[in-house]
C-alpha cells in the first residue's frame, strides 16, 4: 500500500521560511500586519509545498466556519438541482463553501443530517422539508446556537425563521382554472403529502378554482401521492382512465407525475390533449421534451437559492438573532405548451376573431 503524504502545516513553512507560525497564520489571512513582500512570499511557498488550509480547525477555534449546509429530499429532481446552482453560487461570490445531504424524503435521514450538519459547525442552513417530516424539534439545535435557518419551498408552519417560497394557491388555482377555460369539466388532480404546505396550498387552489366555475368536487378524481414520482403518476393515470366517466383533465403538483400522466394515456389510445389535458409544475426540462409538451408552472427554484444564501450572509453579518419570521414570496407564471391545448377550444378561438 502508498503511504500517504504528510500534509503541509504553518509550522512546516515556518521551519522553511523561517518566520514564526503566528506570522505565517496571518500572511495566509491577507493580515494587515503583514508586509505584502512577506505575504507574497509565504503564499508562493505555500502553495509550491502544498499547503491546504484547515477550515475544521479553524471553525473549532472560531465556533464558526464559512460552510452554508443545505439540506434537501432528492437532489436527482431538477428543482432541487436548480436550487443548489443558485445556493452554490451565491456562496461561492462571498467566498463561502457549501455541505450538501439529501434524506430521500425519509424523517430518520433528515434527523441525522441535521445533526452531521451541526456537528460540521456550518454557518447557516438551507433546508427543503422532506414529504415524511411533520416534526421540526431536529432544527432548534441550530437556533439555539444563533445559526440562522432559511427554509425554501417545502417550509413548516410553526418554526419562526426565514422563508422562501411561492404562491402555491394562486399558482394551484390559475393552473386549474387554465384547463377550466380550455373546457375541461372533470379535472383529477394529484396531490402530494397534505402536511406540507406546496401540495396542501396546490389542492386548495385548485378545490377553490373548481368551486368559482360551479364544477364537481369528485374525491375520486384526487389522488394523493407519497413520492409523487413516475411510478405513482403512472398508476395512479390507468385507475383514473378506467373510470367509467374518466377525466378530461388533469392538474399534477409536479412535472414528474404528469409527464407519466401524458405518457400512460397515450399508450391506452387516449388523446392528449383532446381527451385527456395535463399541466404539471415546476418547468422541469423533461417538460419541453416529452410530446406533446408539457404545460406548467414556473417555478424560480435557482432564484430561490440565490435569496436563501443571502438571507443567511446578511444574517451572520449583521449578528442578528434567530428569532425571527420573514417570508419572501416569489411569483411564478403559467407556461402553455400543447398538453392542455384543446383543439376543439383553439378552433373555437381562431373562429371568432
Amino acid at each position: 500500500m502508498k503511504k500517504k503524504k504528510k500534509e503541509v502545516t504553518i509550522y512546516d513553512l515556518a521551519r522553511e521560511l523561517k518566520y514564526s507560525p503566528s506570522t505565517i497564520s496571518r500572511a495566509l489571512n491577507n493580515h494587515k500586519s503583514i508586509s505584502q513582500k512577506a505575504t507574497r512570499e509565504i503564499q508562493k511557498a505555500a502553495n509550491n509545498m502544498g499547503y491546504r488550509p484547515n477550515s475544521i480547525a479553524a471553525s473549532l477555534r472560531n465556533n464558526k466556519s464559512k460552510t452554508i449546509g443545505i439540506m434537501i429530499a432528492r437532489i436527482n429532481r431538477p428543482f432541487i438541482a436548480s436550487l443548489i446552482s443558485g445556493v452554490e453560487e451565491a456562496a461561492r461570490k462571498a467566498g463561502h463553501n457549501v455541505l450538501i445531504s439529501q434524506s430521500n424524503d425519509r424523517y430518520e435521514n433528515e434527523i441525522n443530517n441535521a445533526k452531521a450538519l451541526y456537528d460540521s459547525r456550518i454557518c447557516g442552513l438551507i433546508v427543503s422539508l422532506g414529504m415524511e417530516t411533520k416534526d421540526t424539534r431536529h432544527f432548534q439545535q441550530f437556533a439555539d446556537q444563533n445559526i440562522p435557518i432559511v427554509f425554501v419551498d417545502r417550509v413548516p408552519d410553526s418554526f419562526n425563521s426565514y422563508r422562501v417560497i411561492i404562491d402555491n394557491y394562486a399558482a394551484g388555482y390559475r393552473a386549474t382554472k387554465h384547463l377550466i377555460d380550455q373546457g375541461c369539466r372533470r379535472i383529477a388532480h394529484f396531490a402530494g403529502a397534505q402536511h406540507l404546505n406546496v401540495y396542501n396550498l396546490r389542492k386548495k387552489g385548485y378545490l377553490d378554482a373548481l368551486r368559482e366555475s360551479k364544477l364537481e368536487i369528485d374525491e375520486d378524481l384526487i389522488v394523493d401521492f407519497n413520492t409523487m414520482s413516475s411510478e405513482e403518476g403512472e398508476e395512479a393515470t390507468n385507475r383514473l382512465l378506467d373510470m367509467a366517466n374518466p377525466p378530461d383533465g388533469l392538474f399534477s403538483s409536479n412535472d414528474t407525475a404528469a409527464v407519466s400522466a401524458i405518457l400512460t394515456a397515450k399508450k391506452k389510445g387516449v388523446k392528449v390533449p383532446d381527451e385527456f389535458a395535463v399541466i404539471g409544475f415546476n418547468d422541469d426540462p423533461i417538460a419541453s421534451i416529452v410530446e406533446p409538451a408539457l404545460s406548467t408552472v414556473s417555478h424560480p427554484a435557482m432564484k430561490m437559492g440565490e435569496i436563501s444564501t443571502q438571507r443567511i450572509l446578511d444574517h451572520s453579518s449583521e449578528n442578528l438573532d434567530t428569532n425571527i419570521s420573514e417570508i419572501t414570496m416569489l411569483d411564478t407564471e403559467i407556461i402553455v405548451r400543447n398538453s392542455s391545448l384543446k383543439k376543439t377550444v383553439q378552433s373555437s378561438l381562431l373562429h371568432t376573431s
